[in-house]
């Protein structure tokens, strides 16, 4: 029976093998955030209208499209978020074991732009000294921020 699994699969090849591949393999939501920082070293903070009471500070954070790099996301999803570009830098955190979802974060760099804020998903974005964080920050952004390269 092996031999035959093997001999078919070296038949299909290419596209097709991707195709069962992609069936037959567990799916996942990539969720990216990004540790912007400005000249200061301050650390953007958004209020996130969604998130709960209480605990609504993050960073800037969203799911991955597909066919987009993870560096693509945190460039559009803070453009989106709040009007600033960004330049990302490297890749500090990538966490897996969730049931549907990964976790990846990166530093990234202010490079132009004013905040406008997206008034549906975001209800405030603020610059922070990493020595003076908001109450209701997200611990694991907390985490992100004073932590050394992980």
């Amino acid at each position: 029976m092996k031999k035959l699994i093997a001999r078919l699969w070296r038949v299909i090849r290419g596209p097709l093998q991707w195709r069962v591949l992609w069936l037959w393999h567990a799916k996942f939501m990539v969720g990216v955030t990004g540790i912007v920082r400005d000249d200061a070293g301050r650390v953007l903070l958004l209020k996130h209208r969604m998130w709960p009471e209480g605990r609504q500070w993050g960073l800037p954070t969203g799911y991955a499209n597909k066919s987009e790099t993870f560096e693509e996301t945190i460039v559009r999803e803070v453009r989106e978020e709040t009007g600033l570009t960004v330049r990302v830098h490297q890749l500090v955190r990538l966490k897996s074991g969730y049931k549907l979802r990964v976790e990846v974060a990166y530093e990234a760099e202010l490079i132009g732009g004013a905040v406008t804020t997206d008034s549906f998903e975001i209800l405030e974005a603020t610059w922070f000294s990493p020595t003076e964080l908001p109450t209701g920050l997200q611990e694991s952004h907390r985490l992100l921020i004073l932590s050394e390269r992980v």
